[in-house]
């Protein structure tokens, strides 16, 4: 039997919607021969199974063990066929590809005028909407068709065409490079998190300075600013300089409100663009601004234009609840916030086909940190315990290694002193084999490590020594991202000062930008 999350025909066929559904039935009926034919039949099938099994389909007669792979084959083609003659589905890009396409045709047949006649207004199309890969090709094949359908402009036209090619590849090469930076820093960040010494720093900016192609901003459009702020960004991430990343992440929301037409076209980018702003503003922990950013992303994710479908639902969700969780941290409003994580693990199992571990493990150590901030040990440790058994989990070391660190904490938060020692050890043993122990964790587990041997009336005062090591780290470029995953200054004061967590941060507010 083959696993559900293996079988992507099946996937497939389970992220229909009803009108998906009832549309394939209506396109596969469209001839009478296809009334009864197989991989309608094995449609049908798949779609009343509740998990995938192929004995069932074997035991239905409808197609042989042999058959089965070929008859799956054509099935998933025909309902992406189907998906995209859906209206819901036409959007801007496939529209003009399909104008491409048309012409192409056209062009085989000999009807040259013709062909000229739909890519010019395919070119028009596709440079308003930013298409510029598109608008290439297009250019290319009236290129082609020009120097077999001879005019008398044909000078001037092929004068026309040789611009308008040159401009294009000159856009689509910084394009390329520009989302090829961002690509490598993007991975860079996902498997090594945030520059963690000098030498690191050095590495990544040479690289940057290196790959960064050279550009006149003024001569760039929509879609070339959109990668260079992108690169910018996520270099800004990786040398933690967090202002810098509030600055070009701003910047980057700012070109789709500039061009609201782009918001609709792009929805995905804009989507991305306000999540890695509101993430921004969380790390320089500015209340207002984050509210006010967060508020207008739902306005407008709600307005009637605003494209529907499952990828930006999924994006939709992940940014909103990241956002929302994240507010609470910034506010200290643990208890307000566990009300959010009952429709976070509905929304995780209804679309776990589509929601990638890594954002998973996310969401787990942010519910694990809400439980944390409300005393909730015990929960903070069983979600906590979901990442450090995750063996599969090769992105994001960063997470991994706090989640560990998190759990040192709230297992002595919890007094669960006979499993301490223990993770004392096997956190220890996991630092140094992935080389991430800093000062601000070796202070942490020689505090943890040092409470067997500490009198009750001693505790506030080794607080207070501890409070007085780790506060020096606050602000040093490489040890304060240990304060951005746990914020563990805020819980000694409320182990010296004996108040809870949520009053402690309640009282910090919020940051200005300058």
């Amino acid at each position: 039997m083959a696993n559900l999350s293996k079988d992507n025909l099946f996937i497939l066929i389970k992220s229909l919607s009803r009108s998906e559904k009832r549309q394939f039935k209506l396109y596969a009926n469209r001839l009478d021969v296809n009334v009864n034919a197989k991989f309608l039949l094995l449609f049908n099938l798949l779609d009343k199974m509740d998990c995938y099994n192929e004995d069932i389909i074997l035991n239905s007669k409808i197609v042989t063990k042999i058959q089965l792979s070929n008859l799956k084959a054509h099935l998933y083609k025909q309902i992406l066929v189907s998906l995209r003659m859906n209206p819901v589905n036409q959007n801007n890009r496939i529209l003009i590809r399909e104008q491409l396409d048309f012409a192409t045709i056209l062009y085989h047949k000999g009807l040259y005028k013709q062909s000229l006649k739909i890519l010019e207004k395919a070119k028009i199309a596709a440079l308003e909407n930013e298409e510029k890969n598109i608008a290439y090709e297009i250019v290319e094949l009236e290129k082609v068709i020009e120097s077999q359908y001879i005019t008398r402009s044909i000078v001037g036209r092929a004068d026309e065409l040789t611009s308008q090619a040159k401009k294009l590849s000159k856009e689509n090469v910084i394009a390329s490079k520009l989302s090829n930076l961002s690509l490598q820093l993007y991975s860079i960040m996902l498997k090594s998190g945030y520059a963690k010494s000098d030498a690191e720093m050095q590495e990544i900016t040479l690289y940057f300075n290196k790959e960064l192609p050279h550009y006149n901003i003024t001569e760039l459009g929509f879609r070339e600013k959109l990668w260079l702020y992108k690169a910018h960004l996520w270099y800004s991430f990786l040398i933690q300089d967090f202002l810098s990343c509030y600055k070009y992440a701003k910047k980057w929301v700012d070109l789709f409100y500039d061009n609201p037409k782009m918001i609709y076209l792009n929805p995905v980018w804009y989507i991305k663009g306000v999540n890695y702003l509101l993430e921004c503003l969380y790390l320089i922990k500015h209340k207002t601004l984050f509210k006010e950013t967060l508020d207008k992303l739902e306005e407008t994710i709600a307005l009637d234009a605003f494209p529907k479908n499952d990828n930006v639902s999924i994006l939709t969700f992940l940014c909103i609840y990241n956002s929302k969780l994240n507010l609470h941290f910034i506010e200290g409003s643990f208890d307000q916030g566990l009300t959010l994580i009952e429709d976070v693990l509905k929304k995780i199992k209804t679309d776990e086909d589509k929601i990638d571990e890594h954002h998973v493990m996310v969401f787990y150590y942010k519910i694990a940190c809400m439980y944390f901030g409300v005393g909730n040990n015990i929960k903070c440790i069983e979600y906590l315990q979901k990442i450090i058994d995750n063996r599969n989990l090769t992105m994001r070391e960063d997470l991994m290694c706090f989640a560990r660190v998190l759990s040192l904490v709230a297992h002595y938060e919890a007094s669960l002193d006979y499993k301490l020692e223990l993770q004392l050890k096997s956190t220890y043993k996991f630092l140094i084999k992935m080389n991430d122990l800093h000062e601000v964790q070796r202070e942490m587990i020689k505090f943890l490590r040092n409470l067997g041997s500490i009198y009750p009336h001693q505790l506030k005062g080794e607080f207070k020594k501890l409070h007085s090591r780790l506060k020096k780290y606050e602000d040093h470029p490489y040890e304060r991202r240990a304060f951005l995953y746990l914020d563990i200054i805020s819980w000694l004061e409320s182990k010296i000062e004996n108040r809870p967590i949520m009053t402690i941060i309640k009282e910090k507010g919020s940051t200005t930008i300058r």
